[in-house]
């Protein structure tokens, strides 16, 4: 489930040990509340909420509070929201994390139970159930694909243009089409088809593409100079495929607009979606992600990314049976986000889907 992380960067703000008991209820009891209803928490409110100090005690601490990092004023309310910093040390020390109930877990088994359904498929039945249920933008994004290589060949389709077919262990074919020079024979395709088939075979092929540099070397030696010229070819070209094929899936932005009412919430919506364009960095988030152990949260500046449109982000690897990373997937929203509610919502929808595709075209 959740291990709590510390902020990537940025400064550490007051930790939950220099808070004293008075001091960390009314925080928590500030967040819970914004958290709920979007809007700020004044000291009448909590006062009626039942803790059992004056109006004046609660603003004299929720002032320190304040000074401490954890919350702000918006505008000349008398409220008080959390910071993203504040945000960080709930989610971490005070977050009350359960499980998700019977009705939702057999929606999300029914749902990605799917028999026949290919590989992207479910991964877009995945984003669309999270974004579904837990609200914000559901986000995944397809694995680079690590199956080993299994068959290379190289199939003439005219005096000009030849077909580079690559098979993976696991049954994928990726077919590239390349520029053949002027008299290249069946034998020279042979040649660079069988040189290929002798190095790469049951290797895959982003690792064997980092050793090959030594190797291609060797082939302008052993090969004659067409051979050679399509070996590097060929390599070239299916070494780009993993990085070109790679799809991010953002299923669920309309949900983002839902609670958008003031000009500040839809120019901050506005940003959200320019950033949810940028799918490199998407990726290469959803990648961090896939290297840590259970869930991992980023809230506003913690992720440069998000740092304008101050959203959170919820997402948790998924993995094979034998515990092989495959991805990960996500929900982005508002830094008010239900954590606790969405936290085993993610969780669960990736073990779900990990064990769903274990053993299908991954």
């Amino acid at each position: 489930m959740y291990a709590p992380h510390p902020p990537p960067f940025g400064d550490q703000p007051a930790g939950l040990t220099v808070l004293d008991e008075r001091a960390r209820d009314i925080f928590r009891r500030i967040v819970e509340s914004y958290l709920q209803s979007g809007e700020p928490v004044g000291s009448r409110t909590l006062s009626r909420a039942g803790i059992a100090l004056s109006p004046a005690s609660i603003r004299n601490t929720m002032q320190d509070l304040t000074m401490a990092g954890l919350l702000a004023s918006p505008h000349t309310s008398a409220g008080r929201v959390p910071t993203h910093a504040g945000l960080r040390l709930f989610v971490d020390g005070l977050l009350e994390v359960g499980d998700i109930g019977a009705d939702e877990r057999r929606e999300i088994d029914g749902r990605l139970a799917g028999r026949g359904r290919s590989f992207e498929d479910a991964l877009d039945e995945a984003t669309n159930l999270l974004s579904g249920l837990a609200g914000g933008a559901g986000i995944v994004a397809s694995p680079v694909r690590e199956a080993g290589v299994k068959h290379v060949e190289f199939v003439a389709l005219g005096h000009d243009q030849a077909l580079a077919v690559l098979v993976g262990d696991d049954g994928t074919v990726e077919n590239r089409l390349m520029p053949l020079a002027a008299g290249v024979t069946p034998s020279t395709l042979q040649e660079a088809s069988n040189f290929l088939n002798a190095r790469l075979k049951g290797r895959p092929l982003v690792e064997a593409r980092q050793e090959m540099g030594q190797e291609l070397e060797a082939a302008r030696r052993e090969l004659d100079t067409a051979a050679a010229r399509l070996v590097e070819d060929g390599v070239a070209a299916w070494s780009g495929g993993a990085e070109r094929e790679r799809s991010l899936i953002v299923r669920g932005r309309a949900n983002l607009l839902q609670d958008a009412g003031a000009l500040e919430d839809l120019e901050r919506v506005r940003t959200l979606f320019d950033d949810l364009e940028q799918k490199q960095q998407l990726i290469g988030l959803l990648d961090g992600v896939s290297a840590a152990q259970g869930v991992r949260i980023f809230i506003g500046a913690e992720t440069r990314l998000f740092s304008l449109s101050g959203s959170a982000v919820i997402a948790a690897p998924y993995m094979s049976g034998r515990q092989r990373v495959l991805g990960a997937i996500g929900v982005i929203g508002p830094a008010r986000l239900n954590y606790a509610r969405v936290i085993p919502l993610v969780d669960y929808t990736a073990r779900v889907l990990g064990r769903m595709l274990d053993g299908r075209d991954t």
